[in-house]
């Protein structure tokens, strides 16, 4: 019994001491975390830049294909109808020869007259597409003058760069200071454009090209081509390194064709060097101009003007992404290229986005058939196109 009852107690001890522990519980669920959405932070403003090609895009998609091709001509400012043609073709810029500073009877226009006309044009393209024109003249100094042959305008002829150096103690500062005043002065009348600093290299009084250089090696000419181009930037007028890709001893192609035997490598070393010098210092306010020579190291058949080759080295070699603009292509010298006459259609082929030509109203017709029927891509326009306008920003004519 005893044994009995010790067995029940311990019983009832291990029943008790159980029921007094806690039941097994499930486990606590975590709290959930509560994750607050990132701060995602403001996206920069855009650049500068960013808003500039923005602005051309804009600009571009606005465009009409004839507008367009119109901007591609910066044509010889004709002696009839000059107002009327900003409208009807659409026109990028005007070129003005001596002829455009007179009067119908030959007489100097006063400076008022000729600021009015300017003003005229300039009104016709901003009723037209909104888009400025491209003002230029040739005011290289010396033998190439346009605007200061009127005295009306300037007392006296601009000086050659070779008579400026001639006459200081300091080459360069004195090429400085005459581009400046020269194309501040021409800024003032309503001129956006000098077709200037010649950046051939010529140091042979017997080189066609040689009185409208400075005369000196390929450092002396790059040394030429910086000083006018950084005073002309600074003052905010357009400049164009001519005769690209250098003219060399060659003959004149206003009358005929001119061919450059010499190698490339002569070219790298001397002729390139004040188109790279005058390229960096325009830093996007200067455009090239391309001769009608033909450079047979490059292409042996085709001017260079008319040539992708050559364009393709200017861009390439050179890094160029501005303006190629054409010699004037009525010159003898690319007259026989298009049998059909469509010589700008060539030249577009070629890499140029401005043409300067005489017969626009020839020209530009034929360039819009080329396009519809395929011979030209509409990218080759819109490129080009991109480029005039571009240049046109960087000069302050677009708002």
């Amino acid at each position: 019994m005893r044994v009995l009852a010790a067995m029940l107690a311990a019983w009832m001890l291990v029943t008790l001491s159980a029921c007094s522990q806690p039941q097994d519980q499930p486990d606590p669920q975590p709290e959930p975390d509560i994750q607050e959405e990132p701060v995602q932070p403001e996206p920069p403003p855009p650049s500068p830049e960013e808003l500039a090609a923005a602005q051309i895009e804009e600009l571009l998609s606005s465009l009409t294909l004839e507008e367009q091709v119109g901007q591609l001509f910066f044509v010889r400012c004709p002696a009839d109808q000059a107002l009327e043609d900003i409208t009807t073709y659409h026109l990028g810029g005007y070129v003005l020869f001596t002829r455009d500073y007179q009067d119908d009877s030959g007489a100097w226009l006063t400076k008022e007259q000729f600021v009015q006309t300017l003003s005229d044009y300039q009104s016709a393209a901003l009723a037209d597409t909104g888009i400025p024109l491209l003002i230029g003249s040739d005011e290289e100094g010396g033998t190439v003058t346009r605007a200061s042959r009127n005295p009306n305008l300037f007392d006296t002829l601009f000086r050659s760069p070779q008579k400026i150096a001639a006459q200081a103690s300091d080459a360069g500062d004195a090429w400085a200071e005459e581009a400046w005043e020269k194309n501040s002065a021409l800024l003032a009348l309503g001129i956006n454009v000098n077709l200037a600093p010649v950046a051939d290299v010529s140091t042979s009084a017997q080189d066609f090209i040689y009185d409208r250089t400075c005369g000196l090696d390929a450092q002396g000419t790059a040394d030429y081509v910086t000083s006018v181009v950084t005073a002309m930037k600074d003052c905010g007028i357009g400049s164009v390194l001519k005769h690209f890709p250098g003219y060399g001893n060659n003959v004149d192609t206003h009358t005929g064709i001119a061919v450059d035997q010499r190698s490339l490598d002569s070219f790298r070393e001397s002729d390139f060097v004040p188109f790279s010098a005058g390229i960096a210092a325009g830093d996007g306010t200067t455009a090239v101009l391309v001769s009608h020579n033909i450079m047979t190291a490059v292409d042996d058949t085709l001017p260079a003007s008319l040539s992708p080759a050559v364009h393709d080295l200017l861009r390439t070699e050179l890094s160029f992404d501005g303006v190629a603009m054409t010699d004037d292509l009525a010159m003898e010298a690319v007259a026989s290229y298009a049998q059909d006459g469509a010589v700008a259609v060539l030249a577009l082929q070629a890499g140029n986005d401005l043409i300067i030509t005489t017969d626009y109203r020839t020209q530009i017709p034929q360039v819009l058939q080329a396009v519809e029927d395929g011979t030209l891509s509409p990218e080759v326009i819109e490129t080009a196109c991109r480029r005039v306008l571009t240049w046109k920003q960087a000069l302050g004519l677009l708002e």
